[in-house]
């Protein structure tokens, strides 16, 4: 195959993994996160007694479980694009990042089965063994999680295996991959992010409905659980992501280089907000003295490598990197400051007057969209960062994706195969709110009905 046409099918494959990854990392986000909202509300209906909270959970679990089939199909093409995109990869170091892909097999399995024990189990299983279900939920979700970014983390900071001058890998230890430098931060990081876009995301759906007129209490409560793990999230993810990028200055200058548009090595480095890199200069960019330089090693002597010491042939793209970062700090202010809204007007006005201001519920809605902004921007800004490498310093890209041709054909069927999953999926869950709308109670089946006494003790006889 001639290089121009290896470039073309490796552009065409950058852009269908990057489509499936973008679709199904928000997919994702419910997978973990939504099972644990579930578990406060269905946890407060039990323990006093609120037959609404109860109704909550049941709806909240039927649409957990159509976002997790449609999750379960979009991870299953990314299962199979590793291998038919990346052949290279795959057949190299297969054996070194094999162990946490068949254990994220295991937790998908847990998780699919618990989620169809907790929807079968409403009237059927005693109230707190039904409870319980949704913590092996949680669990597997969360495992899950963990398994797959510590491939990703592996690929930033690769370990767990010696490789020969030929190109054979040898000394193969699986756990050693697994448990790399890059892992805790990437991971707790990621593990946040859930929260952040699963409790905006469900919030923004229940402010809409307020806008609407529709204040009623379970409005109320199925806005203000979401969003409070919401806002304790965004408050959190600075400070993880600042670990996160204390690596960075050592293990990879050239994505610090690229986030901080670096043109030069130096100590006492200034953080660039805004700019562009043209011709190897910034232009339009704000300096922050110092700044990055704290950052990066919460020293001003900590030296930020800059482009003058990267070889050209191993820079990444810089100003996608840098427009990619900087808009997922952008976006992590914006929630911090709704989130920072929502507490004032609580503490000031009381609980129930912040539904009583519609620019509050209108950013509410906002929040949404932007957090799922920031998680595709924190990812390019991972991804794109890494670039030239798809395993850092050791395997490019090049060399790694497929030499067959067609993958353009391929792309043109997954943009189908997604927008049609997208248009089902909402047209599901916008005819279950629907009927939940017109059927404002819930059918709670004993002993789970309004009134019930196993319900208001918690217990079961």
């Amino acid at each position: 195959m001639s290089p121009a046409l290896i470039a073309d099918e490796l552009i065409a494959a950058r852009y269908q993994m990057a489509l499936s990854l973008g679709f199904h990392i928000v997919l994702s986000c419910f997978g973990v996160a939504f099972p644990a909202m579930i578990y406060v509300v269905h946890r407060r209906g039990l323990r006093q007694g609120d037959d609404e909270a109860l109704a909550l959970a049941k709806k909240w679990g039927k649409a957990s479980a159509v976002l997790f089939a449609v999750g379960a199909v979009s991870g299953t093409i990314l299962s199979f694009e590793m291998g038919l995109l990346w052949p290279g990869l795959m057949s190299t170091y297969g054996d070194v990042i094999g162990l946490p892909f068949a254990l994220e097999g295991v937790a998908f399995f847990l998780e699919a089965i618990f989620i169809g024990i907790y929807l079968y189990g409403w009237g059927r299983l005693r109230p707190e063994v039904h409870l319980r279900t949704l913590i092996p939920i949680m669990a597997s979700g969360l495992f899950g999680t963990f398994c797959i970014i510590s491939v990703n983390a592996w690929m930033n900071a690769p370990s767990g295996f010696t490789l020969l001058p030929d190109g054979t890998v040898t000394d193969v230890d699986p756990l050693g991959a697994m448990f790399n430098d890059a892992l805790w931060p990437q991971f707790a990081h990621m593990w946040v992010a859930t929260f952040v876009v699963t409790g905006f995301l469900v919030a923004a759906v229940y402010a809409v409905g307020m806008l609407r007129g529709r204040r009623d209490r379970s409005h109320r409560l199925g806005f203000t659980v979401p969003f409070v793990f919401a806002a304790i999230a965004a408050l959190c993810q600075p400070l993880i992501g600042h670990w996160a990028g204390t690596r960075l200055d050592t293990q990879q200058p050239s994505k610090l280089a690229a986030m901080e548009l670096a043109t030069e090595t130096e100590t006492n480095a200034p953080v660039v907000i805004g700019g562009v890199l043209v011709d190897g200069e910034v232009r339009g960019g704000v300096e922050i003295p110092k700044l990055a330089s704290l950052l990066a090693g919460n020293s001003f002597d900590t030296e930020i490598v800059g482009f003058d010491r990267i070889p050209d042939d191993e820079e990444p793209p810089a100003n996608v990197v840098h427009v990619a970062f900087q808009t997922m700090i952008a976006a992590g202010t914006i929630m911090i400051g709704i989130a920072a809204w929502w507490v004032w007007r609580r503490r000031r006005h009381g609980a129930d007057a912040v539904f009583d201001s519609a620019w509050f519920l209108r950013a509410a809605v906002a929040a949404g969209p932007i957090a799922v902004l920031a998680l595709q921007a924190g990812w390019v800004t991972t991804e794109v960062g890494r670039q030239p490498w798809i395993v850092y310093r050791v395997m490019r890209v090049d060399e790694a994706v497929t030499g067959n041709a067609g993958i353009w054909i391929s792309l043109a069927v997954m943009v189908v195969v997604y927008t049609s999953m997208t248009v089902v999926a909402s047209r599901v869950l916008l005819g279950m709110a629907r009927r939940w709308r017109d059927e404002p109670t819930v059918d709670l089946p004993t002993p789970y009905g309004p009134g019930s006494d196993l319900v208001r003790s918690g217990t079961s006889s």
